[in-house]
């Protein structure tokens, strides 16, 4: 709703009462800027990041014979289509649907498509009623979805509906109980310290940003609190796939010292002035998450899972 006008004090306070609104305004609101404020792309550079980070979830439980690239691919709560068009471009995937609860992030989804050279069917849908027959899909996937849905393990029983028997789902960059507590803290210190900081005067003409755009990114963050509504330890999650009726399950981890810094980075860019930042930063700040991925793929070797970040869950559809 940048677009279209920021939400006002009154509905956000209105969502707080409202999840469904909750969601769809806090979604419709991002939809235009949503790709430029998480550096999303469709191109070498995350189709990169997109590839390694299913391989990586998949990989937990792939099984032998099991062929890629996937067919017909639902992406649930596909936002502007990050995880599946990138999927699309990597050569893992040949025909996608996106779904979402936001009539604003189904048409971001299709554009990008489009932008891209290609054409991909979209329908607003909410995740715990999926508008799809029986045993439609061989690949289910989402990014960064089901922590924001009410029914998890209903949302995830409606993905083995609408799987074809053996057809599998990955779901990835959803965040761990402990991975949110300090990624959350870590934040909110970032924030005030850094919007305290630019606007004493000798920063305050370079670095401080409007008041009236943190004023913005203070509702945005109050509506965010309110569509945030899981975090997930890794093996309660994965019982949850098998209650659902998943089978071979398993979760894979990843971003522990990445988080720590990115997310710091993230918020600082977010808290000064925006033209105060050059691509030197960016190339910085982009070049340290990268090689602390590095280190968190040696770490994922020794560190339990539910000190990581980001957990992904996968598993299939029985056969019988």
């Amino acid at each position: 709703m940048t677009g279209a006008g920021a939400a006002s004090a009154e509905q956000v306070e209105a969502a707080w009462e409202d999840n469904k609104l909750a969601q769809v305004l806090y979604h419709d609101w991002e939809a235009q800027t949503y790709d430029e404020k998480w550096s999303i792309s469709f191109d070498d550079r995350c189709t990169s990041v997109v590839r390694d980070r299913f391989l990586h979830v998949l990989e937990s439980t792939r099984q032998p014979g099991e062929s890629l690239p996937y067919g017909r691919t639902l992406e649930l709560g596909a936002g502007t289509g990050f995880f599946s068009l990138n999927l699309k471009l990597a050569g893992l995937v040949e025909e996608v649907h996106v779904s979402d609860l936001s009539p604003g992030m189904v048409e971001a989804a299709k554009a990008n498509a489009r932008r891209l050279g290609f054409e991909i069917e979209g329908q607003v849908a909410d995740a715990e009623s999926l508008p799809y027959d029986d045993n439609t899909f061989d690949l289910v996937v989402g990014h960064a979805v089901i922590h924001h849905i009410p029914d998890v393990e209903g949302a995830l029983r409606e993905v083995v509906r609408v799987l074809k028997p053996g057809g599998r789902f990955v779901i990835a960059g959803e965040p761990t109980t402990i991975g949110h507590w300090y990624a959350r803290h870590i934040s909110r210190a970032t924030w005030e310290t850094a919007t305290r900081v630019t606007k004493l005067p000798p920063l305050r003409g370079k670095w401080a940003r409007a008041q009236a755009e943190l004023d913005e990114s203070s509702r945005a963050a109050a509506l965010e609190a309110v569509v945030d509504l899981h975090t997930f330890d890794p093996a309660a999650l994965a019982a949850m796939a098998r209650h659902a009726g998943a089978e071979h399950v398993g979760t894979a981890t990843e971003e522990l010292t990445s988080a720590l810094a990115g997310w710091p980075i993230r918020t600082f860019e977010y808290a000064v002035a925006e033209d105060a930042l050059g691509f030197g930063w960016a190339k910085f700040a982009y070049g340290t998450w990268k090689n602390l991925m590095k280190v968190d793929a040696v770490l994922g070797r020794v560190v339990p899972q539910r000190f990581f970040y980001n957990v992904g869950v996968t598993g299939t559809k029985p056969l019988r």
